[in-house]
């Protein structure tokens, strides 16, 4: 997709003199600041980033409930008794 965005004289000089520096294009340039400027902000520039935030939540949500991943596998005990109950191993 294209766009224009409108540069004044000297940022647009000042631009060039970068990518020239740098060895790499103005649109190079326009690429990493604008995903510098989505991850600022706090969005996920691609797929695996947004897997990235979705997993750190869901962390972070089971610390907040003081639930572990490692519990969900644990028998309750309920369960265990009813088990030993009906003559079967747990």
């Amino acid at each position: 997709m294209r766009k224009l965005i409108e540069f004044d004289d000297d940022t647009f000089d000042k631009l060039k003199q970068l990518g020239r520096d740098r060895m790499a294009t103005l649109q190079e340039l326009a690429d990493e600041a604008f995903a510098d400027l989505l991850k600022k902000h706090g969005i996920p520039i691609d797929l695996k980033d947004a897997l990235r935030k979705s997993a750190r939540l869901q962390e972070a949500t089971r610390l907040q409930q003081g639930t572990r991943p490692q519990d969900a596998a644990k028998p309750r005990p309920a369960a265990a008794n009813a088990a030993r109950k009906r003559g079967r191993k747990r």
